[in-house]
């Protein structure tokens, strides 16, 4: 199973311009999650950016960095992008998102291993909610999955509704699922989800994952225990400075 791990990584975050660049401790986040990529065991991982700031400092530090268009709506769109310039004979194209600088190694093992499942067209990371707070929280994204664990709807809403279950007892009386967002696809299967039009479920939830079970795509589901964050804003590169503080990276 050739393996090839796609870091997107744009300048331009509305809410974080610069992000991929910013310190958490002595090294910036983009390299921080180059360099768990590369613990994985994945040996071809490459950053496609859409800025020379960003390609520049990649190279500095010695990763393979690739340009890619100021215009993809979504880090699956640079990634297929990316691959094509890349070149190359991969079964899998792992997606690594630049802002998970706590990314786990194993977590992408088990993601690449679930293809020697042949059913496997596309598959992503999910973790069992133990907090009320985040489990009400639109910015985190609830999952429902089949009996064979691969996913039927995701949503920023709570899902299930617990019917005659005081809200504050939920999380007790149902596993729900957080999605974690880091993908792995065939790459055939890759170039064919960008080329889909946005679905009428994926433009009500702001959720593209929700495009490819509209077309009838099935993502896998590899359930793992999260200790990680997505820096999004400046207040989460606090926190993520802070958890290095605590753990050993």
């Amino acid at each position: 199973m050739k393996a090839v791990g796609i870091i997107p990584a744009r300048y331009g975050s509305s809410r974080f311009p610069g992000k991929p660049l910013a310190k958490i401790g002595e090294k910036s986040m983009i390299r921080r999650v180059y360099e768990k990529v590369r613990l994985s065991g994945i040996k071809d991982v490459w950053i496609a950016t859409d800025d020379k700031r960003i390609l520049n400092h990649a190279k500095e530090f010695g990763a393979q960095a690739i340009m890619t268009s100021v215009r993809h709506q979504s880090g699956t769109e640079r990634c297929a992008e990316a691959l094509k310039k890349i070149g190359g004979n991969f079964d899998v194209v792992v997606n690594i998102q630049g802002d998970e600088p706590f990314a786990d190694p194993s977590h992408l093992k088990l993601l690449v291993n679930a293809f020697k499942n042949k059913d496997v067209q596309i598959a992503t990371l999910t973790d069992a909610f133990d907090d009320l707070q985040q489990l009400f929280s639109p910015n985190t994204v609830k999952i429902i999955a089949d009996h064979q664990f691969f996913a039927t709807y995701f949503s920023r809403s709570v899902i299930p509704f617990l019917r005659d279950i005081p809200e504050k007892e939920w999380i007790k009386h149902y596993p729900y699922l957080r999605h974690i967002g880091i993908y792995a696809f065939r790459t055939d299967v890759l170039q064919k989800v960008v080329k889909l039009k946005p679905s009428p479920p994926e433009k009500a939830e702001s959720l593209e994952q929700l495009r490819w079970i509209y077309y009838g795509y099935k993502i896998k589901l590899i359930q793992v225990k999260y200790y990680g964050l997505s820096v999004d804003t400046p207040e989460d590169l606090e926190k993520a400075n802070e958890l290095l503080n605590n753990i050993y990276y």
